[in-house]
């Protein structure tokens, strides 16, 4: 059984996906405040998060940055505001995806089995891709450039297992929300940007002469090789 953070210090709206989330299965554990859903998440090691960005004592940006220290647990933020800021604040700092309040239950549910299918063990896909000096396991979600440990989301992996397992081919950003995200997220191309952006400035800490994460600009991305295996 699949256990879940629920975040929020909105009682009524905590309760009802406590609801929701029993009737599918998972096992909901409530958190009333930033400090509160810290200390849970050590206590509990939740499958996924729902987490308020604001919360008394700690704020669900600061829950988020101290948990993606250490840990790639599955974040679904939540705003109550839909400014773009907010939004790709989350996504920089290492949120999977975010949700605008009002919401449906049935919706967030929705996207919870979306990332759920993608990081349980009996749904991952089998392999390692090696290419130069950047290998891929996408069995237990590591990365490396180099022979050093590259620091990336499970989402952020995905991404890059996704362009670099069809080297050249190009992906729209709605081929890469349908792969990577599934058919029933209900986001938007930005999101894909935002992991992109995010994604490239964990890997150029490395040296990678002989690829890169190209832009094709109005279609989408690839992940390009140099020189003869183009």
């Amino acid at each position: 059984m699949s256990t879940i953070l629920i975040a929020d210090d909105n009682a009524q709206i905590a309760s009802i996906l406590e609801e929701y989330a029993k009737k599918e299965g998972y096992e909901p554990v409530i958190a009333r405040d930033g400090e509160d859903a810290l200390e849970k998440f050590g206590q509990y090691a939740p499958d996924v998060i729902l987490l308020d960005v604001m919360m008394p004592k700690v704020d669900g940006f600061e829950v988020c940055r101290r948990i993606r220290a250490v840990s790639n647990v599955p974040i679904i933020m939540v705003t109550a505001r839909g400014e773009d800021f907010e939004r790709i604040m989350g996504l920089d700092i290492g949120a999977d995806d975010y949700i605008v309040k009002p919401f449906s239950p049935g919706e967030v549910m929705a996207r919870v089995r979306a990332i759920l299918r993608r990081v349980q063990p009996g749904e991952k896909a089998s392999g390692v891709f090696s290419f130069e000096n950047l290998k891929i396991n996408i069995e237990n979600y590591t990365v490396s450039a180099g022979g050093q440990d590259v620091s990336l989301t499970k989402k952020e992996i995905e991404i890059l297992w996704t362009l670099a397992t069809s080297k050249n081919k190009v992906f729209s950003r709605e081929n890469l929300l349908n792969t990577v995200w599934g058919y029933e997220y209900y986001g938007d191309a930005r999101t894909v940007d935002s992991h992109i952006k995010r994604l490239r400035a964990k890997l150029d800490a490395f040296a990678h002469p002989a690829w890169e994460i190209k832009t094709i600009w109005g279609v989408g991305y690839k992940f390009e090789v140099h020189g003869d295996e183009k």
